[in-house]
């Protein structure tokens, strides 16, 4: 059988008319041409010369002359901007005796190169197998191995699933001009052939071990990239020192140095258009409006529609916040494109509910994705009402969306890949409302919500805040009615003074009833809650571990509200993924933090109970220690010791009095080591084996002394000694998400090593998870320091309050290693 080793390759190019008065081909067949590319070398700049093949029925174009091996073929379009797909498909036989084979693959010309900033993979299947891909000049970019088990755990194996069992990969972190694959037999097990294939957006192929026997058509996965530049130049400043060949002609039109060398051209702010041409920048229309018309329609069928969003001219802010009520169904339907149903639009949170979407990506494909982004959801899509950064789109006061008073803006990033979208706004805390419509944030009454807003006193609303202040002398909180009234033993005390001895005598056996009936009322509730947050199930949890029932205790909720003033917002210290935190003394004059969730919600709970089960069964000094719950309020409490220092990541990236805090490189080794040796009693030395599931610097709490201890187990799992693995769905923090976890769902102890390693990038560079490279560019943490281990200096690396010296170089080296180590995915 012949191995097939497809490797299909797009790029953008923008689609704008070519000046006036050039007489030149623009279209082959439906498919429009832009310059500098065009059909023949007297309508193209040199190098992206096109010849039309009118003997296809698809849109067909080739590079060069009509002889050339490579084909481009326009397979999409949408407003300015066209898609085309660059193919070479090669068969090569290899027999199941050949020990090695050899592929080579060089761009089709000099403004050509590979993306290295698109996600891509090189995929390899196989059994046996082991690929090397390396550079132009015989570097080696990556490389992996493949084996096969037997068949039991073949047909065992999880689809999607490509670490090292019949699939492996190699991630592409750089431009590539040339490649070679090389592959060798590592074993001759099982005699099948290897397949490679490159693609763009390592999620878009999911290996199946079907894959194996009937091979995998190069058209059933997404083609890879190509970034293309003008060549004839090393970047902007030379170009622009040679007017006769600079290739941004176009007035408005600025230059921008290539990551694959050389420059592209680009329209300036407000211009649209192709900046390769005379005069090609044009001014862009302008569709949308800062402030909506009279009597907009706001709603279709069961979908309320606010501004910015529009369904009529003058009605939405942006073309690309349009959207169409399709009145046929019953009810009517809010709709993006044809496919895609919008079920709900949320100015708070700023998403999108999608409807008949099995994939995010389906939707970025079919809209323009401009201003669209991954939510890390399935269904839900981030938005942003521009495509500027909160600092720019504040310069430009005319076009600045957030016109309301107290909003704030907020920025919109790609939760997949860090990509900024651009800036959204939403009302700033203790208001309401749409803060793109003028005066739409509008105060909250907090004391009107005291099922959100907890008060067990006076409460008094403020703007943008709320203030609660106990009961007077001689009055108690009545929570039936919500408001403080005269006690009851003063009011019996009053009536027997004014009615004699009789009328006493009843008013206090009253009071004394209204009392009794109050508790009864107050106790049944405590004890719904308590049935409600599982505390049967907890108790039972705790009696029947004999650590966790020897420190741990249940506390009645009024120790807790005297403890917290009520929980009185003066008292919050922090606010979790799961829930507020209070600072707490209670009656032994301990002080404590006290976690209060967010949500009462059964999955909210499940993760409290969780939290409760594994902190119980854990003692170690630099994991945070846990006390107590409470399950008698609606929603849950969490007591545990309170640390006073703040998190890891305040200490390395919060700047106090306008610079960082100095940390020495013995400290950092200091809480490095102890962060380790709580990893390994979790995962090893507890009675049962915790994966934490969310190591990050905020979940690293320091003392006084800055003694490290972890915190925050709501997303933890117990795991059997025995067990390797958990199949879960994919719960943690981007920057820190180990990527063999987020693309299978299997949960090992790796996945905690891997965001330790992380930890370990931010103790020696004291940069953040997710950085901006040199070309403006987001990126991971982890990926910078791989890259940086390769081509910089240790110097260079490492944070500048750090001195590496002759005594302590090769100290520091082994910690880079280390972090290097448990970065890498096998």
């Amino acid at each position: 059988m012949a191995a097939l080793l497809p490797l299909v390759l797009p790029f953008l190019a923008a689609t704008v008319a070519i000046a006036a008065g050039r007489q030149c081909p623009t279209s082959c067949g439906a498919i429009d041409i832009s310059y500098p590319f065009g059909i023949g070398p007297a309508y193209s700049r040199p190098g992206f010369n096109l010849t039309c093949d009118a003997t296809t029925y698809s849109n067909h174009l080739r590079l060069g002359s009509p002889n050339s091996t490579v084909d481009f073929m326009i397979t999409s379009a949408s407003g300015s901007v066209t898609a085309v797909a660059v193919g070479v498909v090669r068969s090569v036989t290899m027999p199941v005796t050949a020990g090695a084979y050899s592929a080579s693959w060089e761009a089709p010309g000099r403004p050509f190169a590979i993306s290295g900033s698109a996600n891509m993979s090189l995929f390899v299947l196989g059994c046996g197998i082991a690929a090397t891909l390396l550079d132009r000049g015989g570097a080696v970019v990556g490389n992996c191995s493949v084996v096969c088990g037997g068949e039991q755990v073949m047909e065992r194996l999880p689809d999607g699933h490509c670490g090292g069992v019949g699939c492996c990969r190699v991630d592409v972190p750089v431009p590539l001009r040339a490649f070679t694959v090389n592959l060798s037999r590592t074993s001759d097990g099982v005699g099948r052939d290897a397949v490679t294939f490159l693609v763009t957006g390592r999620d878009r192929y999911t290996f199946r071990p079907s894959d194996l026997e009937r091979g995998v058509d190069a058209d059933s996965v997404a083609p890879a990239l190509l970034d293309w530049a003008i060549p004839d130049r090393a970047n902007c400043a030379s170009a622009m020192a040679d007017r006769a060949t600079y290739a941004c002609v176009s007035n408005h039109s600025y230059c921008q140095d290539s990551p694959i060398g050389g420059y592209v051209c680009h329209c300036s702010q407000g211009f649209s258009g192709n900046a390769y041409v005379v005069n090609g920048c044009a001014p862009n229309q302008v569709y949308g409006s800062n402030q909506p018309k009279a009597n907009c329609p706001n709603k279709c069928g069961n979908v309320s529609i606010p501004f910015p969003f529009g369904m009529e001219l003058g009605c939405f802010a942006r073309i690309h916040l349009y959207l169409a009520c399709n009145p046929g169904p019953v009810p009517p339907i809010l709709q993006m494109t044809k496919d895609l149903v919008v079920t709900d639009i949320s100015i708070d949170e700023g998403i999108l509910r999608i409807q008949k979407l099995s994939d995010p990506g389906d939707f970025l494909d079919n809209r323009d994705s401009t201003f669209y982004a991954f939510s890390g959801e399935s269904g839900v899509v981030k938005w942003a009402v521009d495509n500027y950064t909160c600092e720019e789109a504040m310069a430009n006061k005319d076009q600045y969306m957030c016109v309301s008073s107290h909003s704030e803006c907020i920025e919109v990033t790609d939760d997949r890949t860090n990509r900024h979208v651009g800036y959204r706004c939403r009302c700033s805390s203790g208001f309401e409302g749409n803060p793109y419509m003028e005066d739409g944030c509008t105060d909250i009454d907090e004391c009107s919500q005291p099922d959100i807003y907890i008060c067990h006193g006076i409460c008094q609303n403020s703007l943008g805040s709320f203030s609660c202040t106990r009961c007077p002398h001689g009055t108690e909180f009545d929570t039936s009615a919500r408001k403080c009234k005269a006690s009851s033993t003063i009011l019996g005390i009053a009536i027997g003074i004014r009615s004699g001895g009789g009328l006493l005598f009843l008013a206090a056996i009253a009071g004394i009833l209204n009392r009794r009936w109050k508790k009864g009322v107050q106790k049944r509730l405590r004890r719904r809650h308590f049935r409600k947050n599982k505390g049967i199930l907890l108790e039972q949890l705790i009696s029947t571990d004999q650590n966790a029932s020897d420190s741990t205790k249940i506390f009645p909720l009024a120790e807790l509200e005297k403890a917290t003033d009520n929980f009185h917002q003066s008292r919050v210290v922090g606010r979790g993924g799961h829930g507020t935190v209070y600072k707490g003394i209670l009656t032994d004059q301990r002080v404590v933090a006290i976690k209060r969730s967010k949500l009462v919600v059964n999955a909210e709970i499940d993760q409290f109970i969780n939290e409760v089960a594994i902190l119980s069964q854990i003692n170690h000094r630099n994991v945070v220690k846990l006390y107590g719950c409470c399950l008698e309020s609606e929603v849950p409490l969490l007591v545990y010791e309170f640390v006073s220092n703040g998190t890891l990541y305040d200490l390395l990236h919060v700047q106090q009095s306008g610079s960082l805090l100095p940390l020495s490189w013995e400290e950092r080794l200091r809480i490095a080591t102890e962060i380790a040796g709580a990893l390994t009693y979790l995962h090893s030395a507890a009675s049962m084996s915790v994966l934490h599931r969310d190591i990050k610097s905020t979940n690293v709490l320091l003392n006084d002394s800055y003694t490290a201890k972890v915190s925050d187990f709501g997303a933890s799992r117990l795991i059997l000694i025995d067990q390797t693995h958990l199949v879960t769905a994919v719960q943690g923090t981007f920057g820190y998400l180990d990527p063999e976890y987020y693309h299978t769902g299997l949960l090992t102890d790796k996945s905690d090593v891997y965001s330790f390693g992380v930890i370990l990038v931010e103790l020696l560079t004291r940069k953040k998870p997710i950085i901006e490279n040199e070309n403006g560019e987001k990126q991971n943490l982890s990926n910078y320091l791989l890259w940086a281990m390769r081509e910089r200096p240790l110097e260079e690396i490492v944070d500048h309050q750090v001195s590496v010296e002759e005594s302590n170089k090769e100290e520091i080296m082994s910690f880079a290693r280390l972090a290097q180590e448990c970065l890498n995915l096998r």
